[in-house]
């Protein structure tokens, strides 16, 4: 049975659980990516895509804790020679993905964006290497690029590398201002250090500040949310991130059996997004919320354009395959692939091994999702170019969205209502194939 005609879920089902799933980046998830046999060569993989609004991401999966709430494919305090080997190996990866690319022509990148892990973990003279592997893959220095940080590690001279090297956009996790709410989640942050990051990135002046915050912490109210929001704003951050505390597998949350509260996640988003609204920012997704026009360059568009991914962890996407390293949240298993991964040779980074074959089904889920899912709707006509048919046709179930007040139409876009927006990482996985669904539920009971 294909993924478009096999049963799903209802939507009464889905909203029924928690409008809190899981955070919906982009489709498929990684947990449903498997061996691939045999591994795809990268030239002629790469020789058949659109080539002319490429996004360049680099993983460093390093950083100097682990906070409770992270599922994310990263490595708390590694040691300096684990480091320099990983930098040197990425090397040999850039060389091998550049030759691959240049096997297919004429290319262009119109992103970058370098993330973890924390990257600013890294030497000054380390990010100066890592900046030039960038420009040695293609990505020139004139085109939007983002780094993260953390208050940590958001030093100075780092920042000032971060800047030269052709970052225009900072982001840091800062979660809260509330230095007893990220002990409770195993981040021991002191608020004095958020407070200098903040005043050291806007010394160095990107012209993007984003700051990531948090909601439904243990022990967060809507007095203290206040606070937390209150701080950011007097950075006048260009973007804010609003994420929902998700208590997911596999993390030291997890692990201690810490639930989060629906109720108190609800009030709290409410409170967020209205305070930020009304501070100038328009809402461009379920977590982000953007002040002022959005940055300039060339246009990507992440449900039509292909990603280049280097470093261990990091994802790339062509159009009908999505491929990667393997990917764990334990310790261990994260480990155990970073010391594989940094003995691979040219010939090991030649091919994609490990990832998803999108067939037609896939490749339309994956552009209706991520579509829907933001501010700008879901084109209903650019579907029938695309695809050569009504989106009816595949995807019956999208006309269960407006009777529950979660879409409407306006034109031919159909956009998520504000209580759409609020659900959307419940919408997102009810739109995901039974096969998808079925992988990811094997990942989690391996």
């Amino acid at each position: 049975m294909s993924a478009t005609t096999a049963k799903s879920r209802s939507l009464d089902e889905a909203l029924a659980q928690t409008r809190y799933a899981s955070y919906v980046y982009a489709y498929p998830h990684k947990t449903a990516y498997r061996r691939i046999e045999p591994g795809a060569p990268l030239g002629p993989l790469w020789a058949g895509e659109r080539r002319d609004s490429l996004f360049a991401y680099v993983h460093i999966p390093f950083c100097e804790q682990r906070c409770g709430f992270c599922n994310l494919f990263t490595r708390p305090v590694p040691p300096e020679e684990l480091i320099a080997t990983y930098m040197r190996t990425l090397q040999r990866q850039t060389t091998v993905v550049r030759r691959a690319l240049d096997e297919g022509g004429a290319f262009t990148f119109a992103r970058a964006a370098i993330g973890g892990g924390t990257p600013t973990l890294l030497a000054p003279a380390q990010l100066e290497h890592l900046f030039a592997m960038v420009r040695e893959l293609g990505a020139s220095t004139g085109i939007p690029m983002s780094v993260e940080t953390s208050p940590e590690t958001a030093l100075p001279d780092r920042l000032a590398v971060v800047v030269a090297g052709g970052a225009d956009r900072i982001s840091m996790g800062v979660q809260s201002f509330i230095e007893s709410e990220c002990k409770a989640v195993n981040r021991p942050q002191q608020t004095a250090d958020v407070h200098r990051a903040l005043r050291s990135i806007r010394d160095a002046n990107p012209a993007t500040l984003n700051l990531d915050l948090m909601y439904g912490l243990p022990g967060q109210t809507p007095a203290t949310w206040q606070i937390t929001l209150t701080s950011a704003l007097e950075y006048a951050p260009e973007e804010v991130y609003l994420y929902p505390l998700y208590v997911r597998p596999l993390t030291t949350l997890g692990r201690k059996g810490a639930e989060a509260i629906d109720a108190d996640r609800v009030a709290l988003y409410e409170q967020g997004r209205a305070m930020l609204l009304e501070a100038g920012y328009r809402q461009v997704s379920l977590r982000m919320f953007r002040r002022g026009a959005s940055a300039p360059g060339p246009i990507y568009v992440c449900q039509d354009d292909g990603m280049v991914g280097l470093g261990c962890g990091a994802r790339s996407y062509t159009r009908g395959l999505h491929y990667s390293t393997e990917w764990a949240v334990g310790a261990r298993g994260v480990r155990d692939i970073i010391d594989r991964w940094v003995q691979r040779t040219e010939a090991d980074f030649a091919a994609a091994e490990y990832g998803f074959v999108l067939d037609a089904d896939e490749q339309r889920r994956r552009w209706v999702i991520l579509s829907l899912l933001s501010d700008e709707g879901l084109d209903l006509a650019a579907y029938r170019a695309k695809f050569g048919s009504s989106i009816d046709t595949h995807f019956p179930e999208l006309a269960e969205l407006a009777p529950h007040g979660l879409a409407e139409q306006r034109g031919d876009i159909l956009f998520l209502t504000h209580a759409g927006l609020a659900r959307a990482d419940a919408i997102g996985p009810w739109l995901y194939s039974s096969d998808v669904r079925t992988r990811m539920a094997e990942y989690e009971l391996a």
